[in-house]
């Protein structure tokens, strides 16, 4: 192989991650030459809507799989968490980067932390998951949708839209934006459960060619696998889609697997939750074990109203 082409989204931190992992390829493999195809997907074309009523997370990743299908592209570079658990026939997801820091962040100009924030402050945030767990901290705040490029969300923090957002803080740093907001606090695990593949890259490739296959072992992380394949096993098997709020997060620590999952409606009023600490050894299956476990308990039909109340002032625009 003397030519690689790497399929990339076109926004600033999607194109930060490219040619992170080119770079790593060019210094392991010198004989090859790595390109990007830079592609708009649909995902960074739709910014008035929130994702789950553009079809969900698939619109980051359907037009780089496009290209890889029909020959323009060899590899393609995700945020992990955009990844479906659907993968197209012909394409794999076949490697997945080391985890970075998983955390949301709190950003303000005015206060110093969540628990500051005075009755009724307004937060910015799209994300279900970060809806239902906020609501559930401080149900007295006024949660306002936030869309838009990073750079875009942070301009409209500073302008007073908002008294915080709430983002995820590898993005931030990876762009180095944190430095001109005042109040920067990270959100522990605990107070916010991050969502599937957070913080970690999916390297997506043409099935087939065995050195896409040998560089993808070279850029993988066995602990980053199994942890996220285990988060991904949770949605896949309970069957969550964007439409619902949905935190799972796999966590190796020593010898043993942290597995939090929380489940529930956007406003907060309900939730099912749980928090695990099985051996390595019973891992594998953690993900969907739970799932059943939860789907016994009568998760399906409680995703199913927390759906309904997703966006009930808005309909869905089917793409």
């Amino acid at each position: 192989m003397k030519k690689l082409t790497i399929a990339t989204r076109v926004s600033d931190l999607a194109l930060w991650q490219a040619y992170h992992i080119q770079d790593r390829i060019e210094k392991k493999y010198p004989e090859i030459e790595v390109v990007l195809n830079k592609i708009v997907s649909n995902g960074d074309k739709v910014l008035d809507k929130p994702l789950a009523l553009i079809g969900g997370k698939g619109h980051f990743t359907k037009e780089l799989e496009d290209a890889m299908l029909c020959g323009e592209a060899d590899m393609a570079v995700h945020s992990l968490k955009d990844v479906p658990t659907y993968i197209p026939k012909g394409l794999e997801l076949s490697a997945i980067t080391q985890r970075q820091d998983q955390r949301d962040v709190f950003l303000s100009h005015k206060f110093a932390s969540l628990d500051e924030l005075p009755q009724g402050a307004v937060v910015g945030t799209t994300s279900l998951r970060r809806r239902m767990q906020l609501l559930q901290l401080r149900p007295d705040l006024k949660l306002k949708d936030l869309r838009g490029n990073v750079n875009t969300r942070l301009r409209k923090l500073q302008e007073g839209q908002y008294d915080a957002i709430i983002l995820a803080y590898i993005g931030l740093k990876r762009l180095d934006l944190l430095k001109d907001i005042p109040h920067v606090k990270k959100l522990s695990l605990t107070e916010m459960i991050p969502p599937m593949g957070q913080a970690a890259l999916g390297i997506e490739i043409v099935q087939g060619n065995e050195k896409l296959r040998e560089i993808s072992d070279f850029l993988n992380d066995a602990d980053t696998w199994l942890c996220t394949q285990i988060e991904r096993d949770f949605v896949a098997t309970i069957g969550a889609g964007c439409s619902a709020p949905v935190a799972c997060n796999a966590v190796k620590e020593g010898e043993n697997i942290h597995f939090r999952v929380m489940l529930g409606y956007p406003d907060g009023s309900k939730v099912m939750q749980k928090d695990l600490h099985v051996n390595l050894s019973e891992a594998k299956e953690l993900g969907k074990k739970v799932a059943h476990e939860m789907t016994d308990e009568g998760a399906l039909e409680f995703l199913k109203e927390a759906e309904k109340l997703a966006f009930k002032d808005e309909m869905p625009q089917r793409l």
